[in-house]
């Protein structure tokens, strides 16, 4: 092989292994830059204090966008100290023969070990401010909420809190008011430290605004799950039928011929089509017996010919239609879905506050409503008669896409995909309701069992 040849090979090379082993420092450098723009936004407009709604007092779109820069700078400073780390190993493991050749360190290589420390301690030290406390409950909804209807709003306030991740708080409350039935168990019934507990609030001066900032931090949850599911529902609705029908539908109906593509896209359409016009000519034939019949087809045989050749045409425009439009509903259930994964890909942390929403609307129910939901889903899902409602279900999806109905796929389905929802559905009440709710569990078996 020529020199010419491997002289680009070489430089390629020692381009890429130079830049191999830039990298720690370049992210390291990176998250150290993050890191500094989070400690100057704290010096500048927070009095050097943590970023958050009580360490200064700006407006709700000022603080809005300090928390998005906050929120930004950290990722920045996440993502480039992993990329430390593993491009660390990576050099690590690939120079360990050079450095088994000589284990001794030169003064630049002290003075930037002393650099990457110094960096890493300040790194280490501004994002420690911002990292959840791992005291806090990891349950999006406390169990003491659930069970003790007189728990304290100051929980209530920091189990909210603790949901949303992607925003900054402050003044979190204080650990006593963390009164989960799992995390610890005093002297004294809890019904009474409950009673002690809302009377200590009651007299507390500040007790007021903390039931307005919950009501507030509660309908605003609301208000943004409901406008997260109508999003969910309409967007790809509309996306749905618009690709279809200004997008989809034009170019289907000029390229869809029938003599080219066929009239039928599977075998059942064809067996439909003709039962149908088996049935209008048994339906002339009938009505000629009885003298019914119109006089075209009581004149001569060719009326009839002509009467059932007109059919025939009928039907077979009517399912060449069919076959387009499932053809069509393809590419536009296919705009939809993208629709909707962009829909779930831009809000997040919508996602993160409606699951919130929803967890503490079931885990909010009484023991009796949770049971009677649990019978419902169960019965209708995985029950006696489900495999009816799902045989209906498939063989509609199949129709909408135009596919055939393979009664094999749809036994083979009903025979395993309600099994393993049954088994999801048990395992959720096992792991995670009989450790909540056990009254809920108790109702829900006796209601079985009746």
């Amino acid at each position: 092989m020529s020199s010419s040849f491997m002289t680009p090979i070489r430089r390629y090379f020692r381009n890429a292994n130079r830049w191999l082993t830039q990298t720690p420092e370049r992210a390291l450098d990176q998250a150290y830059d993050a890191a500094l723009m989070i400690k100057a936004i704290e010096d500048q407009h927070f009095n050097g204090e943590k970023i958050s709604r009580h360490a200064g007092r700006h407006s709700e779109n000022v603080l809005a966008y300090f928390e998005a820069e906050l929120r930004k700078y950290l990722k920045i400073a996440e993502v480039r100290l992993t990329e430390f780390k593993a491009s660390r190993f990576v050099v690590d493991s690939t120079n360990s023969t050079l450095y088994n050749r000589s284990m001794t360190l030169t003064p630049g290589d002290r003075e930037k070990a002393d650099i990457f420390l110094e960096k890493l301690q300040f790194i280490d030290a501004v994002l420690e401010r911002y990292k959840p406390e791992t005291s806090r409950s990891k349950a999006l909804v406390p169990v003491s909420q659930v069970q003790n209807p007189n728990v304290s709003v100051r929980a209530n306030a920091k189990a909210y809190s603790a949901q949303r991740p992607q925003q900054v708080y402050d003044g979190d409350f204080s650990e006593e008011d963390d009164n989960s039935v799992l995390d610890k168990t005093g002297a004294l019934p809890r019904s009474i430290l409950g009673t002690l507990n809302r009377i200590k609030r009651d007299l507390d001066p500040n007790s007021e605004q903390e039931v307005v900032q919950t009501f507030r931090n509660s309908k605003a949850k609301t208000l943004i799950s409901m406008r997260l599911i109508l999003l969910l529902i309409i967007v790809p609705l509309l996306t749905q039928q618009f690709s279809k029908t200004f997008v989809i539908g034009p170019i289907v109906d000029r390229i869809w011929e029938p003599e080219k593509q066929g009239i039928f896209i599977n075998f059942e359409l064809e067996e439909e089509a003709l039962k149908e016009f088996n049935t209008f000519k048994e339906r002339l034939e009938f009505d000629k017996m009885l003298g019914r019949a119109p006089d075209i087809i009581n004149e001569s045989e060719a009326g009839m010919e002509k009467l059932l050749q007109e059919k025939a045409q009928e039907i077979a425009a009517s399912y060449s239609k069919t076959s387009a439009g499932a053809v069509k509903n393809v590419f536009a259930d296919l705009f939809a879905l993208i629709a909707f994964a962009i829909v779930l890909i831009t809000n997040r942390r919508d996602l993160q506050i409606l699951k919130s929403f929803i967890d503490e609307t079931v885990y909010g129910l009484s023991d009796s409503a949770k049971a009677f939901i649990i019978i419902l889903f169960t019965d209708m899902f995985v029950g006696f008669h489900s495999p009816h409602g799902w045989e209906v279900l498939l063989e509609g999806i199949a129709r909408h896409l135009g596919l055939p109905a393979s009664r094999d796929f749809i036994f083979l389905f009903i025979a395993t995909f309600p099994v393993i929802l049954d088994t999801i559905f048990k395992y959720w009440i096992f792991r995670y309701l009989n450790r909540i709710s056990p009254s809920a569990v108790a109702t829900y078996k006796n209601m079985n069992e009746t």
